[in-house]
């Protein structure tokens, strides 16, 4: 079986997984207009930067210890007290009038979030093990990932037109309560491994340490980085662009996003054969280098005619579906099952921290200089760490490591499953970083 949507456990999740982020997309909106209305003209974008700012320090610093206290929890018990609590805490905030109180209910809403998304990401190599199904599986999601931010604001306006603003919080408590059913309608896998004991501040900066000692990982975080720093420019100003450059924000930014939607759809659709043929290096690198030859292209030359200004956004998506997709399928082959959770919430931390740093810093380029030359410096930053992503991510990087255990009884548990030569017990396995493997192995099997 290599389609994930023939698996039922799938099938279900994956519900849940678009019931979610339509939620986050109404919410995304209503929190908008929430700000304007509080603050008007004036101070209405301060406060909605208050609550994106929010929402980054709990994704950054929260991740990572959220995993840790919820990791002796049952999985499927802690997504469903997760997602119900995100839904409880939207209730209120339609009756909010102060900017302490939607900042507040915001901040909380974001904390249940940095816990509920790594364990769900880590949730579903366990439910399709097989890895060509598990790589389809981070294409349906990165298509859902996509549809949201172009479809959610589509939904919001038709949603718009029947009920008031602060009805949207409804919608998305009712689209959370979906999630819930879905969730409480899938049979979990059993964790099938032995939860990590140990001090708390250990387990919380456990998948930290992995990403760090990991030559792959440190490699995935760069590529996600050189992208956002150069698609945070597509995100922040094509607002911008569609009203300075076309004349007509309302009317041809939806137009530019559909375009780069259609784009990131048929890159996640891509992804799998493009690994099943080359790497997930490759893919990633692709898609960074790919993104930053467009921006810098479309910078240096002539603004083109609308058609040629939609290819240009599908090929921004495209190219960033091929970083962003293949991120999880790097993550299940580096860390071992028992810390799967951990890396992924290490990775959903970081890769925000990344965000964190480029959407101010495109925002920021934009108001200094032109938007063509901010999309240029963008570009040629993010080429420039994209290169040294390849220096830190080995083009030669198989799985299987030789090392030696010196230090081991010859009648260690490691040594029964995976038998050693010679004194030092020397031999070669899918190698993670963990107890009995603290650095990387320098030598491939």
């Amino acid at each position: 079986m290599t389609s994930p949507l023939a698996n039922r456990a799938f099938r279900s999740l994956f519900a849940a997984q678009v019931c979610s982020l339509l939620a986050v997309g109404l919410l995304t909106v209503a929190l908008s207009l929430t700000a304007y209305e509080i603050g008007g003209p004036e101070a209405g974008g301060r406060i909605l930067g208050l609550l994106l700012a929010l929402k980054m320090v709990a994704y950054v610093g929260l991740a990572p210890i959220a995993e840790s206290l919820l990791a002796h929890l049952p999985r499927k018990g802690a997504m469903v007290a997760l997602d119900f609590g995100r839904m409880l805490l939207l209730l209120p905030m339609v009756f909010v009038a102060q900017t302490w109180e939607i900042a507040a209910l915001a901040f909380l809403f974001f904390v249940l979030a940095s816990g509920f998304t790594p364990l769900f990401q880590s949730v579903i190599p366990d439910v399709l093990p097989e890895e060509e199904s598990y790589t389809k599986a981070l294409a349906w999601s990165r298509i859902a990932y996509t549809l949201e931010s172009v479809l959610s604001p589509v939904i919001a306006a038709a949603v718009l037109k029947l009920v008031a603003p602060e009805a949207l919080f409804l919608c998305a408590a009712l689209s959370f309560l979906g999630s819930v059913a879905f969730l409480l309608a899938t049979r979990f896998p059993e964790r099938g491994h032995v939860v990590r004991k140990g001090p708390f501040v250990s387990r919380a900066l456990r998948g930290m340490k992995i990403y760090a000692r990991t030559p792959r990982l440190r490699g995935l975080f760069l590529l996600n980085f050189a992208l956002s720093l150069a698609m945070a420019w597509v995100l922040v100003n094509s607002v911008v662009y569609a009203g300075a450059r076309l004349g007509d924000a309302e009317g041809l930014y939806p137009i530019l996003m559909a375009g780069y939607g259609f784009g990131a759809a048929s890159g996640a659709i891509l992804v799998p054969r493009l690994v099943r043929r080359s790497s997930e290096r490759l893919s990633m690198l692709t898609g960074a280098f790919a993104f930053a030859a467009v921006g810098a292209v479309f910078a240096l030359l002539p603004q083109p005619p609308m058609a040629g200004l939609l290819a240009i956004w599908a090929a921004f998506g495209l190219a960033s579906s091929l970083v962003l997709t293949p991120g999880g399928l790097v993550i299940t082959r580096s860390a071992a099952r028992e810390d799967r959770a951990a890396v992924f919430a290490a990775q959903f931390s970081l890769s925000h921290a990344g965000w964190l740093v480029a959407y101010p810093l495109a925002g920021w380029l934009a108001s200094v200089v032109t938007l063509e030359h901010a999309l240029l410096s963008l570009s040629l930053l993010a080429a420039l760490v994209a290169l040294i992503a390849t220096r830190v991510w080995p083009a030669q990087d198989p799985l299987e490591r030789a090392h030696d255990h010196p230090d081991l009884p010859a009648d260690h548990p490691h040594l029964r499953n995976h038998p050693g030569h010679g004194p030092r017990h020397s031999h070669a396995h899918a190698y993670h970083i963990d107890d009995l493997h603290p650095n990387w192995a320098k030598t491939p099997a």
